[in-house]
C-alpha cells in the first residue's frame, strides 16, 4: 500500500514536469514567433528590407548586408526597441565603401585691363610654378590673382594639352574668360571688330589639340559712334564716301542703293555702330544723296541730326534753292538742314597770300610740324602752339604765325579742329579759311578719312564746307606692316646666319658673347608674338646619347628663358631638345660636328588633312614641305 502511494506520487510529478516542459516549449515558440514577426514588421516599415530576421530560442538573429554603417546601427536599434538588446544578435555586414572618385580638375581664367585672375583645382602632377610663370608673362606687369588649389590624384588624360591650349589662347585675348577641363576648353572673349574676331577664331581653331573639344564665343560689339557721321561726295559724276555710319545691314543696303544710283562705283565700307539719332537714318541719308545728285555734285554731311549740303560753286542759284527747299521738306522731322552755295575756293597754302586769310600747318614724314598764317591774338596763339606741342611733341613744333584781329568769329575753333584732323595723318597739311578747311596728306590708318570727317563735321558746326584728300598707304599701317609668319622666321634666320648662339662647353649656359644675337632675335619676336615657333636644340654625336638629349633640351630652354628675360612674350614658343638624332653634317669631321651643334627656330604650321601624295611621301619630304627653319650653331663640343 505504501509502495502504491509512492508510485502515484512519482507519476504525478512526472506528469506535471512533462506538462511544464510542454507548456514552456509552446511559450518559447510563441515568443520566438512574436519577436520575429514584430521585428520583421518594424524593419519593413522602416524600409530596412535588406535585413533577414531569424530566431534561436529567445535570441533574435539579424543578418544581411547594410548599405552603410549608419544603416546597420539603425536596424539594430529598431530590433532593440522590440526585444531586450541582449537578445538581438548582430550578424549583419556592411557593404564595402566605394573608392573615392577623383575630383573634377578645372581652371577658370579671367583677363581684362586690370590683370589676370585664375581659380580652380589642378593635379599635383601639374607644374604649378610653370603655369603661374606663363600667366605672369602674359599679364606683362599687370596684377595676377592666383587662387589655384591642388589635389593629389592622377592627371586626367588630355589635361596637360587642354591647359596648354587655354594658356596659349589667353595670350591673344586681352579681354576674355577661359574655362579649362580635361576634355573641353570654353572661351568667351571680346574683339575690337568683326574682322579681328574672324582672324582670332581661325587662329585658335588651327591650334586645337587632337581630341579636345573647344567652344568659342568671341563677340565684336558695335562701336559707339559719336557723332554719328556720314559724308558723301559727288565730283564729275562719280560718288564716294569720306565716312559712312549705319545702325544695321538693312540701313547699309538702303544707303548703298541710293549711292549707286547717284554715281557710286564699286563697293563702299560702312561701319555698323551705335548712336544713330533716328530710326529713319537710312531714309534720311538716301533722300540727301538723291538731292546731291540732283544738283550735280558737291557734298552732303550728316552729323547726328545736323545735315549740311554744300553744292558746287558752279551750281545755278535757282537749282540750288529748289533742291535745298525740297530736301528740307523731305527730311524726317528730327533732321535739320544747312545748305551752302559756296563762292569759288582759292587755296594759296602759304598763309601769306592776298586772298582769304589762312592758317596753314604741315606735318613732315619725320613728324615735324610747321605752323604758319594768321591767328586772332596772343592768347589764341599761345593756346594753339601749346595744343600742337601737346599733340605732336614739345620739340616737333616750329611756329611762325602772325596776328590778325580782323579774323572772323570762330577762327580758333576752326584752327584747333584742323590740327586735330592733322594728327590723323602720317604727313600732310591743313589749310584753314573763313569758309573752307582743306586736309591733304597720307596716312597709315584705314579709318583716317572717316575720323577726319567726323572731327570736322562735329567741330565746325554749320560751317562744314571742307575737303579731305587723304591717301591710305598700307606700308604706314602699323598693323598691316607686321611681318608674316615666313618673314618672322626669315628675319631670325638672317640674324643667326650672321652670328651664332654659343654655349659654355658641355653645358646649357649661354655664352656672354651671344647676348647681342639674342637682343636682335628679341626685337624681331616682339612683332611675331602670334607666330608659333619651336626652339630646337641639337648636339653632335660625341658623348652618351642620353647626355646629349638632356643637353640639347637644356640649351633650347636656356634660349627660351633668355628671350623671356628680354620681356618677349613666349607663349607662342616651345623648347625641345633633339640631341644627336638629326645631324645636318658629318660627325666624323670637326666642321661637321660644329654644324650639328646648333639652335633652330622652326615655324610650326597647322596640321592639314593628309592627301594621297602626302601619305606616300617620306617623313623627310613632309618635313621639308611643312617647316621653315632658322638655324644658329655654337662653337663648343656637344
Amino acid at each position: 500500500m505504501r509502495l502504491s502511494s509512492s508510485i502515484i506520487v512519482f507519476s504525478v510529478y512526472v506528469t506535471a514536469a512533462a506538462a511544464a516542459v510542454l507548456v514552456a516549449s509552446f511559450a518559447a515558440e510563441a515568443i520566438e514567433r512574436f519577436s520575429t514577426h514584430s521585428i520583421s514588421k518594424a524593419l519593413e516599415e522602416g524600409e530596412f528590407d535588406w535585413v533577414h530576421v531569424s530566431s534561436d530560442g529567445l535570441q533574435v538573429r539579424l543578418s544581411g548586408t547594410a548599405p552603410t554603417e549608419a544603416d546597420r546601427f539603425r536596424a539594430l536599434s529598431v530590433a532593440g526597441s522590440i526585444v531586450d538588446a541582449h537578445r538581438a544578435i548582430d550578424r549583419m555586414e556592411v557593404q564595402a565603401a566605394a573608392e573615392i572618385a577623383a575630383p573634377r580638375f578645372s581652371v577658370e581664367i579671367l583677363r581684362n585691363g586690370d590683370g589676370i585672375s585664375l581659380i580652380g583645382l589642378i593635379p599635383t602632377g601639374t607644374n604649378r610654378d610653370q603655369v603661374v610663370t606663363k600667366i605672369e608673362e602674359i599679364a606683362d606687369g599687370t596684377h595676377v590673382t592666383d587662387m589655384l588649389e591642388s589635389a593629389d590624384h592622377p592627371v586626367p588624360e588630355g589635361w596637360e594639352s587642354a591647359l596648354s591650349f587655354g594658356l596659349d589662347a589667353l595670350g591673344s585675348l586681352p579681354r576674355s574668360k577661359i574655362s579649362v577641363d580635361a576634355d573641353l576648353v570654353a572661351i568667351t572673349a571680346i574683339s575690337n571688330s568683326a574682322a579681328e574676331r574672324e582672324q582670332l577664331e581661325a587662329n585658335l581653331l588651327q591650334r586645337v589639340p587632337d581630341g579636345l573639344e573647344v567652344m568659342l564665343d568671341i563677340s565684336a560689339p558695335r562701336p559707339v559712334i559719336t557723332p554719328f557721321t556720314l559724308r558723301y561726295l559727288i565730283n564729275d559724276g562719280v560718288g564716294s564716301f569720306d565716312a559712312c555710319s549705319a545702325d544695321s545691314q538693312t540701313t547699309i543696303d538702303q544707303i548703298l542703293t541710293a549711292a549707286r544710283a547717284s554715281g557710286l562705283q564699286g563697293d563702299a565700307e560702312c561701319v555698323i555702330g551705335l548712336g544713330n539719332p533716328s530710326p529713319k537714318w537710312g531714309s534720311a541719308v538716301a533722300i540727301g544723296v538723291k538731292a546731291l545728285a540732283e544738283i550735280g555734285g558737291g557734298s552732303i554731311t550728316f552729323s547726328d541730326a545736323d545735315v549740311t549740303l554744300v553744292a558746287l560753286d558752279t551750281t545755278p542759284q535757282a537749282l540750288f534753292d529748289r533742291v535745298a527747299g525740297e530736301l528740307e521738306t523731305d527730311l524726317p522731322d528730327v533732321f535739320s538742314l544747312h545748305a551752302v552755295l559756296p563762292d569759288p575756293v582759292e587755296i594759296d597754302g602759304t598763309g601769306e597770300g592776298q586772298g582769304p586769310p589762312e592758317f596753314v600747318a604741315t606735318r613732315s614724314p619725320e613728324g615735324l610740324i610747321q605752323l604758319r598764317g594768321r591767328l586772332t591774338d596772343e592768347r589764341v596763339r599761345s593756346a594753339v602752339e601749346s595744343y600742337a606741342r601737346a599733340r605732336f611733341g614739345m620739340d616737333q613744333v616750329y611756329a611762325a604765325t602772325r596776328l590778325d584781329a580782323e579774323l572772323p568769329d570762330g577762327w580758333p575753333v576752326r584752327v584747333l579742329a584742323a590740327l586735330e584732323a592733322l594728327a590723323e595723318l602720317n604727313h600732310g597739311s591743313i589749310v584753314v579759311q573763313p569758309d573752307f578747311v582743306e586736309v591733304r596728306g597720307t596716312t597709315g590708318h584705314p579709318e583716317a578719312r572717316a575720323n577726319i570727317s567726323r572731327i570736322l563735321s562735329e567741330k565746325l558746326g554749320e560751317a562744314e564746307n571742307f575737303g579731305v584728300e587723304v591717301t591710305y598707304e598700307e606700308t604706314l599701317d602699323p598693323i598691316a606692316a607686321l611681318p608674316t609668319t615666313e618673314e618672322c622666321v626669315d628675319g631670325i634666320n638672317a640674324v643667326l646666319a650672321e652670328t651664332k648662339i654659343t654655349f659654355a662647353p658641355g653645358a646649357a649656359t649661354i655664352a656672354a658673347g651671344a647676348g647681342r644675337t639674342l637682343d636682335k632675335i628679341a626685337d624681331i619676336m616682339r612683332d611675331c608674338q602670334d607666330v608659333k615657333m619651336e626652339i630646337a636644340g641639337h648636339t653632335d654625336s660625341q658623348g652618351r646619347e642620353i647626355m646629349n638629349q638632356n643637353l640639347s633640351q637644356g640649351r633650347a630652354e636656356a634660349v627660351l628663358s633668355a628671350l623671356m628675360a628680354r620681356r618677349v612674350l613666349t607663349s607662342n614658343l616651345e623648347a625641345k631638345g633633339y640631341g644627336e638624332s638629326t645631324p645636318i653634317a658629318d660627325n666624323d669631321t670637326e666642321e661637321g660636328r660644329e654644324a650639328n651643334r646648333r639652335i633652330e627656330f622652326t615655324l610650326i604650321l597647322p596640321e592639314e588633312e593628309p592627301t594621297e601624295e602626302a601619305e606616300s611621301a617620306t617623313p623627310t619630304a613632309v618635313a621639308n614641305e611643312t617647316e621653315a627653319t632658322a638655324t644658329g650653331t655654337d662653337d663648343e663640343q656637344n
